[in-house]
This record gives C-alpha cells, structure tokens and sequence, in this order.
C-alpha cells in the first residue's frame, strides 16, 4: 500500500443493541495532498473505548454521532512521516484523534508530541494519557478523594478502573475495592494492591459489598464506570456524605430497554451524598500534574499498566466488540504494523 492510500474502518450501519461485525466496514481510501499546516500519520496503535458505542447511536451527545459510511475516530499514536508545518517533523511520534486508519492527514496543531523514549507509543493512549488522566481527575477532583477514604470502583479489571484502583492506593486510601467479570480478573485486581474484589456475576453486588466492609463499615468514594445494579449497590453502602464520581455506565450501553437500576437515590438525600458525571476534556488542566505522577509511579512500580493487544486494523471492529464484553484486562489496545 503506498502512502497515497490507507485502509480505514467505516461505520456501514448503525448498532441495534449489541455491535456486530456487519455495522463495521473495511475499505481503502485516497489520501489528500497535504495542506500547509498538516502532517501525515503512520498510526502504529489505535483505541477502542466504550464510550464509542454511544457515538454509534444517532442521537445528540456530548459528542458528535458517528457519520454512517465514513470512518470511525478516536485516540491514535503514531509517527510522522511527512510535514508541511514547522510545529513537527518526520520521526515525531504523535498522539491524536484519528485512529481506526493506517494514515491520518491532520493538522499539526491537532496532534500532541510524545516521548517515546519514556513509555510505548500505547502507553500515551492509556496509563500516560486520556485513560489515565480520566482516573486522576475523576478521583482526585470529582470525586474529591482524601487519603483514609474507602473506595469503590466497578469495572476495575478495565483501562480507567484498574488506574482508579491503584491511583486511589497511591494516595493513601484506607481501602479499595473492585468489581470486576471473573474469577481471574479478581485475582488479578488483588495483585495489583487492591484490598478486596468481587465477581459481579456471582451475586447481587449489594450482598458482595456489605460482606466485604463488613457490618458498619461504608464507602466514602465510589467511582463509577457500570452504573445499573452496582450504581445502586454502592448507593445503598455509602457513608454519609459520600461522593460518587460517574465516569461511565456500561451495563446499559448495548440495552434496547430502560435500566431497572438504581431505584434507591432518594437515599442519596438522607446521606447527603454527591454524584458527579464527567468528562475527561474539562480537566485537562491537571494534564501536567498527572502526567508527572504518573510517569513517576509507573517507573517505580507503585502503578501497573495492563494493556490487551489485538493486532491489525481489519480486526479493530472486533477488538470493540470484545471490549464491550469484557473481554479485555486493562487497556484494549489495537497495534497497525
């Protein structure tokens, strides 16, 4: 394939319910001359990530709907190849937001320089970047964590879960605790310094909850990424004036019907509690701050960046699929040798 061409991934259909292979779409398309100003991209990895599935739909969002017959977007790293602006030269690898093709023709100002020399390139999609700094922000500043605090994450086997759960460790939570898929990933989420996990399929989440803490004992922080069944578990076990940061709502993303969960926020009044949906986009001013603790934690092994490799745009469809399932620990990310 030269670089006049590059393969990309389409939205052929809209999802009902359940993404299945058939709303995605393969094909090769020609690339535009560069303008002054742009440069062009080798993306060597790209990410899938939940939030997508909403983008499917074609209703009004924080973000754009996905545009039937034209590729997808989303969080990519790669390497300039070519530049006709100053700002970046051929070599420098980039972040930016126009993954799910080999190419991407963008404006320079559009891209953010990286270090490879620090991390891996994927390592900027994840633990050193939006996933990571959704975990920062939503702990420390939504939900206004303090050390001695009780925390409790649902999807933590995931990319901002497992960050979440480690993060809230490094400042000095009294305790954390994960729900996650199965088995493995709790004994995974135990490895990685969590204090307690659950499998949410072996039980309703409130009973699991209430077993861990034990009798008098609450959650101060609950950061959400599921929603449903476990949103109301963990209001049902908050401490007074708890705060729940809600970052995402996976459970209902795929459902046709309207979720049968939570029916108990009325008790957020009498416990004085507060939740806080978020966007990762409105804190990018704590970027610096997180990105040297960050760094700092993941080179002493204070913080472990999991990462689910799927190689190969054709199989980046599938790779979302999968992540909509569970099926991954950590960061799904998909590598464009």
């Amino acid at each position: 394939m030269s670089a006049l061409t590059s393969r990309e991934i389409q939205l052929a259909s809209r999802p009902v319910g359940w993404p299945v292979p058939e709303n995605f779409r393969l094909t090769e398309v020609q690339l535009p001359e560069l303008a002054d100003g742009e440069i062009l991209v080798r993306n060597l990895a790209m990410s899938v990530d939940p939030y997508m599935r909403g983008r499917m739909n074609d209703v009004k969002s924080y973000s754009a709907p996905f545009a039937l017959d034209a590729a997808l977007d989303g969080g990519a790293v790669g390497e300039v190849v070519a530049s006709r602006s100053a700002e970046r030269k051929e070599g420098d690898v980039v972040v930016h937001g126009l993954g799910w093709r080999d190419y991407a023709v963008l404006p320079a100002t559009s891209s953010k320089k990286v270090d490879p020399s620090l991390a891996a390139p994927s390592a900027y999609l994840g633990a050193l970047g939006m996933t990571g700094l959704t975990a920062y922000a939503g702990l420390t500043r939504v939900a206004a964590f303090k050390p001695g605090d009780t925390v409790f994450v649902s999807g933590a086997a995931g990319a901002v879960g497992s960050m979440v759960g480690q993060v809230a460790k490094a400042l000095g939570a009294a305790r954390v605790i994960g729900s996650a898929g199965s088995a493995e990933k709790v004994a995974h989420l135990l490895e990685l310094g969590f204090d307690a996990a659950f499998n949410y399929h072996d039980g309703p989440a409130k009973q699991k909850l209430r077993g861990i803490l034990g009798e008098g004992s609450g959650i101060d922080v609950y950061f959400d990424n599921v929603g449903g069944e476990q949103l109301e578990a963990a209001i049902a076990v908050m401490n007074p004036f708890g705060r729940i940061a809600m970052c995402g709502a996976i459970s209902v993303y795929n459902s046709t019907e309207a979720p049968s969960a939570p029916r108990n926020l009325a008790t957020a009044i009498g416990k004085q509690l507060t939740l806080r949906g978020f966007l990762v986009g409105a804190h990018q001013d704590l970027a610096g701050e997180f990105a040297q603790k960050m760094a700092g934690w993941l080179a002493d092994g204070t913080v472990q960046a999991d990462e689910t490799v799927v190689e190969g745009l054709e199989n980046a469809p599938q790779a979302f699929i999968e992540l909509m399932r569970g099926a991954n620990t950590g960061k799904m990310v998909v590598t464009l040798p």
